[in-house]
Formats: C-alpha cells, sequence, structure tokens
C-alpha cells in the first residue's frame, strides 16, 4: 500500500500548480514551521515563476495551511471508506479500536518519495493550533467517513464532556503522529530499533487506553 501512496503522491506532484504548491508546502511546514517558511520560498520550490502564487491560489498562510490540511483528509477518504464498510460487514463498528483504527492508520499510506511523513510534521503544528472545543472539529469541511468515525467515536465516549473528549482526541493524534515522525524514517529502522508496525499496534493500545480511561473524581 505504501508504494500505491507514493505513485499517488508523483501523480500531484506532476498535476496542477495549486496541488504541488500544498506538497511543497506540507514538506516546507513540517520541516520549517508554520512561521519559518515565506510564501516565496513555497511558490519558488513548487515551480512557480510567480512569486504571488501562494497568495493567488489560497489568499493566504492560514488559507494555505488549512488546504493542505482538507487535501490530505479528502485523500484519506477512500481508505476510511473501505474500513468502514469491512468494519461494518464484520459488526465491529461499536469497537473502540477498530474505531480508532480507521481514524489513525490511513495516515500511513500518505509517506513521501523518500518514505519519510512530513504530513505528520505538518499534522503535529496544526493540532498545536486547534482552539476549538467541540470533539472532532478541525476543519469546516469533515469528509463524510471522517466524520461517521468520528460520530461513532463520540458515542462511545459518552463518559466524557465534550471539551474532554476532544483533548483526549488531540493527545492521542500527537501520540500517533510521534510515531510516525520519529518511528518510521530510515535512520529508526538501520538502528535495529522496534519494529515500525509493534511500534504502531503499541501506540494505538495506548490511544484506545487513553481515550476510554475514566475521568479521576
Amino acid at each position: 500500500m505504501a508504494k500505491k501512496a507514493v505513485a499517488a503522491d508523483k501523480i500531484a506532484e506532476a498535476g496542477d500548480a495549486k496541488t504541488r504548491m500544498l506538497i511543497v508546502a506540507e514538506r516546507l511546514f513540517a520541516q520549517g514551521g508554520f512561521s519559518g517558511v515565506s510564501l516565496r520560498e513555497i511558490a519558488s520550490a513548487a515551480g512557480q515563476r510567480n512569486h504571488f502564487a501562494v497568495q493567488y491560489h489560497f489568499g493566504s498562510r492560514d488559507g494555505l495551511i488549512q488546504a493542505i490540511f482538507d487535501h490530505r483528509m479528502v485523500q484519506m477518504e477512500p481508505i476510511r471508506g473501505r474500513m468502514l464498510a469491512a468494519a461494518r460487514a464484520g459488526g465491529g463498528l461499536d469497537d473502540l479500536r477498530t474505531l480508532v483504527e480507521i481514524i489513525y492508520l490511513p495516515q500511513l499510506e500518505l509517506p513521501d518519495d523518500d518514505g519519510r511523513h512530513s504530513y505528520a510534521g505538518f499534522l503535529s503544528q496544526y493540532l498545536l493550533r486547534a482552539r476549538s472545543r467541540r470533539f472532532g472539529e478541525f476543519s469546516s469541511a469533515t469528509p463524510p467517513g471522517l466524520a461517521m468515525t468520528l460520530g461513532l467515536l463520540r458515542e462511545r465516549l459518552g463518559h466524557l464532556s465534550e471539551a474532554a473528549a476532544q483533548r483526549r482526541l488531540i493527545s492521542a493524534s500527537f501520540m500517533f503522529v510521534h510515531i510516525l515522525v520519529h518511528h518510521g524514517d530510515r535512520e529508526w529502522a538501520e538502528a535495529g530499533n522496534e519494529p515500525f508496525a509493534a511500534a504502531v499496534a503499541d501506540t494505538l493500545d495506548q490511544i484506545v487506553r487513553c481515550l476510554e480511561a475514566p475521568i479521576a473524581d
């Protein structure tokens, strides 16, 4: 599946200028931070002669950041759709571990050409900007598969207030992002450390326990 994701990424890079800017900006933001990369630098790295190409397509830095997030959510939607269908067929839509997998595992299908996960680096910064106390609210346009999964997850977290459920979801997301950023790169694998698949499985177990833990009195 990773090879297919890489191939899809290459196709996107060879496509329209707007998509190329999204992919290039994601990588640069992951490396230098949201405020550490200029919009002119992004346009140039994406092969745009017009230094104001980012503003033309996205309006502002914030518009670009949101567009990257939404673009990746849409990319993962077919994967989530298949996982939801399989869970529905197997009667697993009320299983917390299954729902967690549907939310997080599609991110494994978004590596760069060199096998790294720049999206994870981008997402960690995006989550730090999150201010909403409403569960699962990270964008004004949540794809239907993700929205359905988050809705089912919220039902399973009925013991939590809306703000507490959102806080735990963000914390859980940071846990998974950490695995992608630090454990999924080549240096980690070549050093003979814990297998990536084992780290992912253990992290998903941690996320489930984090989400379902009762609120302390």
